[in-house]
């Protein structure tokens, strides 16, 4: 009987490691999209935001006070810059990032 109360106190405390590490890897979106907002020059010089499968598409007033370093940080995989668009690869997230950008713009 013992061991039986040991292997549920093994259980539960594996199951409580298993959501503080889930916890921890969740990401922000709301911070995220706070940050990308800031690295594409604020709110103010985003005209537009589309967002197509993994790619987040992004119509600005001026693409030269872009941080292209910040938002390679945040995850993107791929930048592609043509007249004042950025064409950026977020994968799965790209749809996330876009609804709460959404928000704030």
């Amino acid at each position: 009987m013992e061991t039986v109360f040991s292997y549920i106190a093994i259980a539960i405390i594996l199951t409580i490691i298993v959501l503080v590490v889930l916890k921890i890897n969740r990401k922000d979106f709301n911070i995220e999209a706070n940050k990308l907002i800031t690295f594409l020059g604020g709110k103010d010089n985003i005209v537009n935001a589309e967002c197509n499968m993994s790619r987040f598409k992004v119509i600005l007033k001026d693409i030269t006070i872009v941080d292209k370093d910040g938002i390679q940080k945040l995850g993107a995989k791929g930048i592609v810059e043509i007249d004042n668009q950025l064409k950026i690869i977020f994968g799965k997230d790209a749809r996330v990032l876009k609804k709460y950008i959404d928000q704030i713009v």
